[in-house]
């Protein structure tokens, strides 16, 4: 890397600031785009390694895998490029978002994470994970050097051993890539690449946030070897307050049978659970004692706050009690169930001239292959359907964003964005209840635009906040 200086500027466009980072194969450099103006950190393969061909090819490939993942929890990759310089040599690089965190690797030098940041953690990485899935793209190399902690949540980082689902798990030399405390045992014998290796990998994570080291702790594939053969069953019963759903998701992604694991959405979806209260209107304890409005159930729901009842309902009775702060938190309670993608309630069906219908909770997923999620049929609208009262329009809606999350139709961040933008609907005056609605209906059609709600969801997720604007039945 001596060839390299600050100040040098690549392909005409990156201005090298200072080194931040470096690794067996590269260096990671602070560098300004002089286009877009913003500091970026710009990753380049040591030179020697850079002449080779194979090299070159596999950090391109590094590029192509991370850049099709537009996910909040993987490292934003912008570039690639190579510059030849006046003597031959090659400078290969990789531009990506500059991250400020801490690895979660130095992060556990000071001991094991309290349960619910190790389970918030993992969580992230696994949505991150399943997201690849669903591409094709196994990372291969999931441990804590490669998850930066930042102000925004965890990141995945360095797909230069990422391949596609059913490549050829070995190098041409026949080894195997990885770090081998984190490496599924299926891939020391050289089994193609699948989801469930990734899965693997995130049970191991999981455990060493848990406990503070991994459940076999190697640093050679002999050691690993042995480890495997020669451990006791690992165990988290020693993590304090931890909750059983936790451990049995770790225990199950460390199945010596990757047939056994959970996929990734899964694991994500059991995780996020554990981070919510058992009863998602406990919310409601938080506010005075007040009588709240009746809200009609869905059939398969249990009313868990009594209410007498009140006048005719208008377009926000959910929020007929006084106070703008207490009446968002209720709202929000009531009408907002937890993000909670692994147990979606049905949501209620709207009364239309044609039967609606609505997406069925998937079984559960085993890792051994990417699943197809499927793409609900839309909901029928026709004109003459008779108006439906707002507060079921609301419930739809949310109903709708849970199945999406759970069927992965709809991504996470996108879930959580609808539902605030659901929220502002139901919360607002009268006179800017059109436009909080139209807010939401855009947000809706530009996810979908993006790719990031399926089109069978937006269709009936714009039909069922149309409904919002119904007058009371």
């Amino acid at each position: 890397m001596a060839t390299l200086q600050a100040g040098r500027l690549l392909a005409r466009r990156y201005r090298l600031i200072d080194r931040i980072g470096a690794g067996g194969m590269s260096v990671i450099w602070r560098a300004r785009d002089e286009v877009l103006d913003r500091v970026v950190a710009v990753k380049v393969l040591a030179p020697s390694l850079a002449a080779d061909a194979r090299f070159r090819d596999m950090v391109r490939e590094e590029a192509r895998s991370a850049a099709q993942l537009d996910h909040p929890h993987v490292t934003a990759v912008h570039d690639y490029g190579e510059t030849v310089a006046p003597d031959g040599s090659i400078t290969s690089f990789v531009v990506m978002e500059l991250l400020s965190g801490e690895e979660l690797e130095h992060r556990l030098t000071e001991g094991p994470l309290p349960w619910p940041t190790a389970v918030e953690t993992g969580a992230q990485v696994a949505e991150a994970l399943a997201a690849a899935h669903r591409l094709g793209i196994v990372h291969r190399d999931v441990t804590p050097a490669n998850v930066m902690m930042t102000g925004n949540g965890a990141k995945v980082l360095d797909f230069g051993i990422a391949t596609r689902v059913g490549a050829p798990d070995e190098d041409e030399d026949g080894g195997t890539f990885g770090t081998p405390a984190y490496v599924a045992p299926e891939r020391l014998d050289g089994a193609p690449a699948q989801p469930a290796t990734d899965v693997y990998s995130l049970g191991v994570l999981l455990f060493e946030t848990l406990t503070g080291q991994p459940p076999y702790p190697a640093d050679t594939w002999e050691q690993l070897s042995a480890a495997l053969a020669d451990s006791p069953a690992p165990t988290l019963d020693g993590v304090p307050g931890l909750p059983r759903p936790v451990a049995e998701i770790c225990l199950r992604c460390l199945d010596r049978d990757p047939r056994r694991r959970p996929t990734a959405h899964r694991v994500a979806a059991v995780l996020r659970d554990q981070l919510l209260p058992a009863d998602p209107q406990a919310a409601t304890m938080l506010a005075p004692t007040m009588t709240l409005p009746a809200l009609p159930a869905p059939p398969h729901a249990t009313t868990a706050t009594a209410a007498t009842p009140g006048p005719a309902p208008d377009r926000r009775r959910a929020l007929a009690w006084a106070g703008a702060g207490v009446a968002v938190v209720a709202a929000a309670a009531l009408l907002v169930p937890a993000l909670t993608p692994d147990r979606p309630s049905q949501p209620g069906v709207l009364p239309t001239t044609a039967p609606v219908r609505v997406p069925s909770t998937a079984p559960e997923e085993t890792a051994g292959t990417p699943s197809t999620e499927p793409t609900p049929p839309a909901a029928t609208v026709g004109p003459t359907a008779p108006a439906a009262d707002p507060a079921d329009a609301a419930e739809r809606v949310d109903g709708l964003i849970a199945a999406g999350l759970a069927e992965g139709q709809i991504r996470d961040d996108v879930g959580v964005d609808l539902r605030n933008l659901l929220r502002n609907a139901i919360a607002a005056d009268e006179g800017e209840v059109t436009a909080a609605v139209d807010r939401l209906r855009g947000k809706i059609a530009e996810r979908r635009r993006e790719g990031s709600i399926s089109p069978g969801y937006a269709r009936q997720l714009d039909a069922a906040a149309a409904r919002l604007l119904a007058g009371p039945t």
